[in-house]
Protein backbone atom coordinates (compact mmCIF):
# COMPACT_ATOMS: atom_id res chain seq x y z
CA UNK A 1 0.00 0.00 0.00
CA UNK A 2 0.88 3.43 -1.01
CA UNK A 3 3.95 1.94 -2.82
CA UNK A 4 5.43 0.09 0.51
CA UNK A 5 5.41 -3.11 2.20
CA UNK A 6 3.86 -3.68 5.32
CA UNK A 7 3.55 -5.97 8.48
CA UNK A 8 0.23 -7.53 9.24
CA UNK A 9 -0.41 -9.72 12.29
CA UNK A 10 -3.07 -12.22 13.02
CA UNK A 11 -6.32 -10.40 14.74
CA UNK A 12 -5.40 -6.96 13.42
CA UNK A 13 -7.41 -5.26 10.59
CA UNK A 14 -6.40 -5.89 7.21
CA UNK A 15 -5.97 -2.95 4.94
CA UNK A 16 -5.92 -4.99 1.76
CA UNK A 17 -9.58 -6.49 2.10
CA UNK A 18 -11.17 -2.94 2.34
CA UNK A 19 -10.43 0.03 0.27
CA UNK A 20 -10.71 2.25 3.73
CA UNK A 21 -7.70 2.94 4.83
CA UNK A 22 -6.02 3.57 1.12
CA UNK A 23 -9.33 6.31 1.27
CA UNK A 24 -8.34 7.55 4.44
CA UNK A 25 -4.76 8.15 2.99
CA UNK A 26 -6.68 10.16 -0.11
CA UNK A 27 -8.54 11.96 2.13
CA UNK A 28 -5.69 13.55 4.60
CA UNK A 29 -3.25 14.19 1.75
CA UNK A 30 -1.14 11.43 2.49
CA UNK A 31 -1.31 9.73 -1.33
CA UNK A 32 -3.26 10.83 -4.41
CA UNK A 33 -3.48 14.36 -5.81
CA UNK A 34 -4.15 16.06 -2.78
CA UNK A 35 -0.13 14.84 -1.45
CA UNK A 36 0.90 17.11 0.52
CA UNK A 37 4.18 17.77 2.86
CA UNK A 38 2.80 17.20 6.82
CA UNK A 39 4.33 18.87 9.84
CA UNK A 40 4.08 18.72 14.15
CA UNK A 41 2.28 16.62 15.52
CA UNK A 42 0.25 14.20 14.88
CA UNK A 43 -2.64 11.52 17.15
CA UNK A 44 -4.14 8.27 15.17
CA UNK A 45 -7.01 6.97 17.27
CA UNK A 46 -7.20 3.43 16.50
CA UNK A 47 -4.11 3.25 14.54
CA UNK A 48 -4.63 -0.86 13.48
CA UNK A 49 -1.16 -1.63 11.42
CA UNK A 50 0.05 2.09 11.76
CA UNK A 51 0.08 2.46 7.87
CA UNK A 52 -1.71 5.82 8.37
CA UNK A 53 0.33 6.68 11.57
CA UNK A 54 3.46 5.90 9.78
CA UNK A 55 2.67 7.58 6.40
CA UNK A 56 2.05 10.72 8.63
CA UNK A 57 5.57 10.21 10.07
CA UNK A 58 6.98 10.10 6.69
CA UNK A 59 5.61 13.17 5.36
CA UNK A 60 6.95 15.30 7.59
CA UNK A 61 5.27 15.11 11.21
CA UNK A 62 8.26 14.92 14.01
CA UNK A 63 5.63 13.88 17.00
CA UNK A 64 3.53 10.61 16.35
CA UNK A 65 1.12 9.13 18.64
CA UNK A 66 -0.44 5.72 17.30
CA UNK A 67 -3.34 4.18 19.86
CA UNK A 68 -5.63 1.38 19.19
CA UNK A 69 -7.43 -0.50 22.04
CA UNK A 70 -6.15 -3.80 20.48
CA UNK A 71 -2.30 -4.85 21.76
CA UNK A 72 -1.76 -6.59 18.63
CA UNK A 73 -2.41 -3.65 16.67
CA UNK A 74 0.02 -1.78 18.89
CA UNK A 75 2.40 -4.43 18.10
CA UNK A 76 1.80 -3.84 14.78
CA UNK A 77 2.27 -0.71 14.60
CA UNK A 78 5.93 -0.82 16.40
CA UNK A 79 6.64 -2.93 13.93
CA UNK A 80 5.73 -0.87 10.50
CA UNK A 81 7.41 2.00 12.40
CA UNK A 82 10.57 -0.34 12.53
CA UNK A 83 10.32 -1.41 9.00
CA UNK A 84 10.15 2.17 8.12
CA UNK A 85 12.52 3.71 10.40
CA UNK A 86 10.54 6.43 12.28
CA UNK A 87 10.72 4.94 15.78
CA UNK A 88 12.49 7.90 16.90
CA UNK A 89 9.24 9.88 16.49
CA UNK A 90 6.39 7.52 16.50
CA UNK A 91 5.04 5.73 19.63
CA UNK A 92 2.49 3.11 19.69
CA UNK A 93 0.43 2.92 22.43
CA UNK A 94 -2.55 0.83 23.74
CA UNK A 95 -5.18 2.81 24.72
CA UNK A 96 -8.88 2.67 24.61
CA UNK A 97 -9.71 6.16 22.65
CA UNK A 98 -7.78 8.87 25.09
CA UNK A 99 -7.58 6.77 28.18
CA UNK A 100 -3.75 5.64 28.13
CA UNK A 101 -2.87 9.20 27.14
CA UNK A 102 -3.17 11.53 30.56
CA UNK A 103 -5.02 14.11 30.42
CA UNK A 104 -4.80 15.95 27.09
CA UNK A 105 -3.35 19.19 27.12
CA UNK A 106 -2.61 19.30 30.69
CA UNK A 107 -0.77 16.69 29.60
CA UNK A 108 1.90 19.21 28.27
CA UNK A 109 1.46 17.27 24.63
CA UNK A 110 -1.15 18.90 22.80
CA UNK A 111 -1.32 17.81 19.04
CA UNK A 112 -1.20 19.65 15.65
CA UNK A 113 -3.81 16.72 14.42
CA UNK A 114 -6.17 14.14 16.13
CA UNK A 115 -7.70 12.03 13.74
CA UNK A 116 -9.79 8.63 14.22
CA UNK A 117 -11.21 6.92 11.26
CA UNK A 118 -13.87 5.44 13.13
CA UNK A 119 -15.87 2.69 13.86
CA UNK A 120 -18.89 4.41 12.39
CA UNK A 121 -21.61 1.49 11.79
CA UNK A 122 -23.85 2.21 14.34
CA UNK A 123 -25.41 -1.17 16.75
CA UNK A 124 -28.02 -1.41 19.59
CA UNK A 125 -26.42 -0.31 23.05
CA UNK A 126 -26.81 -4.10 24.06
CA UNK A 127 -24.45 -4.91 20.84
CA UNK A 128 -21.79 -7.52 22.00
CA UNK A 129 -18.94 -8.41 19.71
CA UNK A 130 -19.03 -11.63 17.42
CA UNK A 131 -15.80 -11.04 16.97
CA UNK A 132 -12.48 -9.14 17.31
CA UNK A 133 -12.77 -7.35 14.21
CA UNK A 134 -15.93 -5.63 14.71
CA UNK A 135 -14.54 -3.46 16.55
CA UNK A 136 -13.27 -1.86 13.66
CA UNK A 137 -16.29 -1.06 12.35
CA UNK A 138 -19.43 -1.45 14.90
CA UNK A 139 -20.08 0.99 17.98
CA UNK A 140 -22.62 -0.33 20.28
CA UNK A 141 -24.94 3.11 20.86
CA UNK A 142 -22.27 5.08 19.24
CA UNK A 143 -20.73 5.19 22.68
CA UNK A 144 -17.21 5.51 21.38
CA UNK A 145 -18.45 8.16 19.30
CA UNK A 146 -19.65 10.31 22.24
CA UNK A 147 -16.31 10.02 23.85
CA UNK A 148 -13.94 10.95 21.18
CA UNK A 149 -16.65 14.01 20.45
CA UNK A 150 -16.69 15.31 23.80
CA UNK A 151 -13.17 14.15 24.83
CA UNK A 152 -10.91 15.31 21.39
CA UNK A 153 -10.72 19.07 21.55
CA UNK A 154 -8.64 18.77 24.69
CA UNK A 155 -5.87 17.02 22.77
CA UNK A 156 -5.28 19.11 20.09
CA UNK A 157 -3.20 22.56 20.03
CA UNK A 158 -4.85 25.74 20.04
CA UNK A 159 -4.46 26.19 16.37
CA UNK A 160 -4.96 22.15 15.72
CA UNK A 161 -7.19 20.42 13.88
CA UNK A 162 -9.84 17.01 15.32
CA UNK A 163 -10.49 15.35 12.58
CA UNK A 164 -13.12 11.98 12.62
CA UNK A 165 -13.31 10.17 8.93
CA UNK A 166 -16.91 8.50 8.85
CA UNK A 167 -19.12 7.05 5.73
CA UNK A 168 -22.83 7.08 5.14
CA UNK A 169 -23.00 3.65 6.30
CA UNK A 170 -23.16 5.18 9.39
CA UNK A 171 -25.78 7.26 11.02
CA UNK A 172 -24.68 10.54 9.87
CA UNK A 173 -28.24 12.20 11.54
CA UNK A 174 -27.34 10.76 14.64
CA UNK A 175 -23.21 11.83 14.75
CA UNK A 176 -24.80 15.25 14.36
CA UNK A 177 -27.35 14.83 16.96
CA UNK A 178 -24.21 13.67 19.31
CA UNK A 179 -22.19 16.56 18.39
CA UNK A 180 -24.87 18.72 19.11
CA UNK A 181 -25.34 17.32 22.73
CA UNK A 182 -21.29 17.67 23.25
CA UNK A 183 -21.24 21.15 21.72
CA UNK A 184 -19.38 20.65 18.83
CA UNK A 185 -19.94 21.45 15.27
CA UNK A 186 -19.46 19.00 12.17
CA UNK A 187 -18.05 20.46 8.89
CA UNK A 188 -16.88 18.62 5.84
CA UNK A 189 -13.49 18.66 4.72
CA UNK A 190 -13.42 16.24 2.12
CA UNK A 191 -15.63 13.57 0.56
CA UNK A 192 -14.79 10.32 -1.39
CA UNK A 193 -17.33 8.20 -3.04
CA UNK A 194 -16.18 4.77 -3.62
CA UNK A 195 -17.48 2.08 -5.25
CA UNK A 196 -18.73 -1.32 -3.31
CA UNK A 197 -20.23 -3.88 -5.26
CA UNK A 198 -23.21 -2.78 -6.32
CA UNK A 199 -23.08 0.50 -4.26
CA UNK A 200 -21.45 3.67 -3.47
CA UNK A 201 -19.90 3.94 -0.25
CA UNK A 202 -19.28 8.03 0.55
CA UNK A 203 -16.64 8.86 2.75
CA UNK A 204 -16.10 12.15 4.82
CA UNK A 205 -13.72 13.70 6.30
CA UNK A 206 -14.89 15.76 9.24
CA UNK A 207 -13.47 18.42 11.10
CA UNK A 208 -15.14 18.98 14.94
CA UNK A 209 -14.60 22.22 16.34
CA UNK A 210 -16.16 23.39 20.03
CA UNK A 211 -19.09 25.24 19.73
Amino acid sequence: MAGREWDLLDGVFAPTFSASTGVAMELLGLIGPAERPWHGSFLEIGCGTGIIAVSAALAGCDRVTAADISEAAVRNTALNAARHGVTDRLRALHSDLFDGLGAGQAAGEPFDTVYWHSNFVLAPPTYRYATVHERAYVDPGYRAHRRFLAEAPSYAADAGAVLLHFSDRGDIAALHTIAEECGRELRVLRTRPVPEGEETVEHILFEITVR
